[in-house]
């Protein structure tokens, strides 16, 4: 019998629609995965087997009908920073301990009107802050993937570190994730998978709990790109609810994948070659051009001149925003209060024990480069670099249709391999930071192996709302590159 818990999302749709099995037995073939293999990859941090079933079996009775949504009885994790009614949402903090909300996030809301099925919430970055999933209060999430020859763990990427493993071991069809600097792309990269970050304003922010307002973005982890054109179709909208969601309509995503590259032009940025970038990452960053290139695009070289600048800009308006999002965790109105004496050191309290170390580093960052004396000096030329980043991004897509990088600068690392230094783990983000600055979409597509046996991701970026161009140059390089070979299965035997 077909492993149920290695199909795509489009492999499992038509098996439903054909009444090859049913969504209750898609949805006990994947919390049975859960049960024997979340022990060794962390990767969920609240499974939800009796509301996974139930919603399967209201989706196996639209099906029997002919009737349901477009994810009807598909199975999918949910990243804890998703907010969801009567089921718990931490963000993976201690200080929201025991927090459960009486809302649906619009994203989520939208998820279940097309029929999909949770099968629990997924471990990330506390409030998203990371690179690697080593901030979460619910401990490391591990990568699936393994060099060659070594058991040593590595990391699986951040913030959605949860979302990437779960979606490689096969203990979820696929995967909401959100992408502040990277957080969908780099683990994507890291585990094989595909990742994309949607246009900012594409999908409401309502409901997910907040890091950065203005650089916040839900988007899917899936294993194919038809599979996250799929997801994105569903739960993309305008919602009144979210002033910075925007009032456009959602095109056929899905119709776009296996249109081909035939006359677009793709870009290369010269300023994207970093000193110190691997040669296989080079190496690779060539092949995909090469096979754009033989699909029947056209290659140019473009020139994003500020690029230099975007890592140290994102680290001034993140934290700035972060600070600000997160004065409202005081221990008054929900999840974790710790005793004082006073008001005050009752707020003191809860916030000490309340917050991790790498998210306490980002508010100090933050209060202190909005302070009096040093907002104009930090703050407000941050944001006036980032005006110039978006900049060179409108001055390069006025002569190509998308433009490819490298994911990351490199394979996944071993954990506690540079969670040490804050520096060094922040330049994972070096290539994923300009997106998110310019508000643009990115998706990163898995394109081969590392020397050590691990996946590597190529970048696609957009103009602003035309996923549509990434699926159809996404699709080229994934055909391309042809499927991955599977992580070879030692978390369920662990």
């Amino acid at each position: 019998m077909t492993d149920l818990t290695d199909l795509t999302i489009v492999e499992a749709r038509e098996g439903l629609r054909a009444k090859s099995f049913s969504a209750a037995e898609l949805t006990q073939a994947h919390l049975d995965a859960i049960e024997t293999s979340n022990a060794a990859l962390n990767a969920y941090v609240l499974p939800t087997p009796e509301r996974a079933l139930e919603m399967a079996k209201a989706s196996d009775a639209k099906l029997g009908t002919g009737e349901g949504g477009a994810l009807e009885g598909i199975p999918l994790g949910i990243k804890d920073l998703f907010c969801t009614r009567d089921v718990r949402t931490t963000a993976c903090s201690h200080i929201l301990d025991g927090f459960t909300p009486t809302y649906e996030s619009t994203v989520t809301a939208n998820l279940w009107a097309e029929g999909a099925v949770m099968l629990g919430k997924l471990n990330n970055d506390e409030f998203a802050m990371g690179s690697s999933n080593e901030t979460s209060f619910y401990g490391d999430v591990v990568n699936p993937w393994r060099r060659d020859g070594s058991d040593a763990p590595l990391v699986p990427g951040g913030s959605s570190g949860g979302s990437s493993a779960a979606v490689a071991a096969r203990l979820c069809l696929g995967a909401t994730a959100t992408d502040t600097g990277g957080s969908i792309r780099q683990p994507a990269a890291f585990t094989g998978t595909v990742g994309l970050k949607p246009t900012y304003g594409r999908c409401s922010r309502w409901g997910i709990v907040a890091f950065a307002s203005s650089l916040d973005q839900a988007g899917p982890i899936t294993r194919t790109v038809r599979d996250a054109a799929i997801m994105l179709g569903a739960w993309a909208s305008h919602d009144p609810k979210d002033t910075t969601s925007a009032d456009l309509p959602v095109p056929d995503f899905e119709a776009a994948v296996g249109q081909g590259v035939k006359g677009l032009t793709i870009g290369i940025p010269k300023e994207y070659r970093v000193e110190g970038m691997a040669p296989e990452i080079e190496a690779l960053w060539q092949q995909g051009i090469s096979w754009l290139k033989q699909a029947g695009a056209e290659i140019k070289e473009v020139s994003l001149p500020h690029t230099k600048y975007a890592l140290p800009s994102y680290y001034i308006v993140a934290p700035a925003e972060a600070s600000s999002n997160l004065a409202r965790y005081d221990g008054v109105r929900y999840g974790l209060r710790e005793k004082g004496s006073d008001v005050i050191s009752m707020y003191e309290n809860t916030r000490e024990a309340g917050f991790g170390a790498e998210v306490k580093r980002r508010i100090l960052i933050g209060t202190y480069v909005l302070s009096a004396g040093y907002y104009d000096a930090y703050y407000l030329k941050a944001q006036k670099v980032r005006t110039l980043i978006k900049r060179d991004f409108d001055q390069a897509f006025e002569t190509v249709d998308a433009i490819l990088t490298p994911t990351t600068p490199g394979p996944a690392f071993a954990a506690g391999e540079k969670s040490g230094d804050p520096l060094e783990m922040y330049l994972n983000d070096i290539f994923t930071v300009t997106v998110n600055m310019a508000g643009l979409p990115g998706m990163s597509v898995p394109a081969g192996l590392s020397s050590e046996g691990t996946p590597l991701g190529l970048q696609l970026i957009g103009r602003a709302f035309d996923e549509e161009t990434l699926f159809r140059a996404g699709r080229v390089i994934e055909e391309a590159a042809g499927p991955l070979s599977k992580p070879a299965d030692w978390w369920s035997k662990a």
